[in-house]
């Protein structure tokens, strides 16, 4: 529960912090622009951006609108249709019907898993919002993998962390072609005398007897004397130890609940 607050905290966030102009959308190759000039309906037309960053715009045949904003495309144009002397004062509006050049994928344990459009400055937190969040077998641990200027970075982001502390200056902004991956949440495994026995998610500093109620407690068989854990150390090899109920719970570690002899 407390989990899916501190998502929906996120997710209130990114939403009152991400909308944005429509004028700041960059254009990019793919992206389906509709354009219109006042006053002048022959003028019309719906194009698509091509790889090289042009459209098709009447009279003026290619123009080169890749990297620019919508605003300043429109002023562009106009610019070109006055200088040629096609129109005395243009004033052209591009409307965006496809945005293809500008997607981020938002990947992993997420609810609604896809590519986004993502429409001015967007942030890690929006496109999780736009995702639905982490879903049930979610970690709150983010993967952000960018490129700029012909550079790949990886970022982990600890989303509750970062929401717990107020740090949003970690929550990076995003462009198109980035990968959000929602990593799944560790996991650790319960066997012997309990009730469900088998996997479970680790919650932050969970503890043996969290790991205990996570099984669904104790058979009447079962006893707290006696734990143990068969945990892999730094190499890989495995070593069964004996455990206290207040011993933190590890990744992929093997607790077994033995049966009570009286």
């Amino acid at each position: 529960m407390k989990r899916l607050v501190h998502w929906m905290i996120a997710a209130t966030l990114a939403l009152a912090a991400g909308f944005t102009s429509a004028a700041e959308v960059v254009l990019g190759p793919g992206d389906v622009v509709k354009a219109s000039v006042y006053g002048s309906p022959d003028l019309a037309t719906e194009t698509r951006v091509s790889e090289a960053g042009s459209m098709t715009f009447p009279l003026l045949g290619e123009v080169q609108v890749g990297g620019l904003t919508t605003q300043q495309a429109e002023k562009k144009i106009g610019g070109l249709l006055e200088k040629g002397g096609y129109l005395k004062k243009a004033q052209v509006n591009l409307l965006i019907t496809t945005l293809a050049s500008q997607q981020v994928s938002v990947l992993g344990q997420v609810n609604r898993p896809g590519r986004y459009p993502i429409e001015g400055k967007r942030k890690v937190l929006d496109l999780l919002a736009i995702a639905g969040g982490a879903n049930a077998e979610g970690s709150d641990m983010v993967t952000l993998v960018r490129t700029r200027n012909g550079t790949t970075t990886r970022e982990t982001i600890d989303i509750v962390d970062m929401v717990r502390k107020g740090e949003l200056n970690r929550d990076y902004e995003v462009a198109g072609g980035d990968i959000i991956f929602v990593e799944r949440a560790p996991r650790a495994y319960i066997t012997g005398e309990v009730n469900r026995p088998g996997p479970f998610r680790i919650e932050r500093a969970m503890t043996v007897q969290q790991a205990l109620s996570a099984g669904g407690g104790l058979t009447p068989r079962g006893t707290q004397r006696g734990l143990r854990v068969t945990r892999k150390d730094a190499s890989g090899v495995a070593h069964t130890i004996d455990v206290k109920n207040d011993d933190l719970v590890q990744t992929d570690d093997v607790i077994t609940v033995k049966e009570s002899w009286f």
